[in-house]
């Protein structure tokens, strides 16, 4: 019995890579941690990856049975998430993501919300991988294929964010507040074509 699969492993690698966009999350997280050392920048990318990778993980093992129970439905899920981002990127917007916060931790909340969830575990990654699974025939070389996809989807994550402190040092403070406002618009487009989409299968669901 083959203990992996090629194909299905591409398959979910590569629909993973372009959803989540390692070389897209650069300017975003540049945006986020603006404020951050070196260091805590660091600290911070790790952590929203094992989140995302939590998070992934969770509802790719238990995500159905969870809606089900909630009654809560895909495009509700998808439309939260676009909500939750379109308010980070007002802040990134108007500055307010470059002003440290008072307790200094800003590298545990911005590695938890929105780095790890939505940003990076957003309602695109989960249904995508929901879909892989419940697609699957659940033999064990299916969950190896499956898991090894999504784990080597982070890896490329973390190092695109890894090095997100050498795009730093290039790009110095006035760089990377310009890199902000950038990330702001794209992430604030990100999260109203979430919304659309929603709202879309809503209508369609009706």
């Amino acid at each position: 019995m083959e203990l992996f699969d090629p194909r299905l492993f591409s398959e979910v690698f590569i629909t993973l890579f372009v959803i989540m966009d390692p070389p897209g999350t650069v300017p975003i997280f540049l945006g986020l941690t603006g404020a951050m050392t070196g260091r805590q920048r660091t600290r911070a990318a790790r952590q929203a990856i094992l989140v995302a990778f939590g998070v992934i993980a969770a509802f790719a093992l238990f995500g159905q049975n969870l809606l089900d129970y909630m009654h809560i439905s895909l495009p509700a899920l998808q439309a939260s998430g676009g909500l939750l981002l379109l308010l980070v990127a007002m802040e990134l917007l108007t500055g307010k993501m470059e002003e440290p916060a008072p307790s200094g931790n800003t590298g545990v909340n911005v590695a938890l919300v929105p780095l790890g969830t939505p940003l990076l575990a957003g309602p695109g990654a989960i249904v995508a991988t929901m879909v892989f699974v419940s697609g699957s025939d659940e033999s064990l070389s299916d969950w190896v294929s499956i898991g090894t996809a999504l784990l080597a989807v982070h890896v490329c994550l973390y190092l695109s964010m890894r090095f997100a402190n050498l795009i730093h040092r290039v790009l110095k403070d006035s760089g990377v507040i310009l890199v902000s406002r950038i990330a702001g618009l794209l992430l604030a487009a990100i999260a109203v074509q979430l919304v659309a989409d929603a709202v879309r299968a809503f209508i369609e669901a009706g």
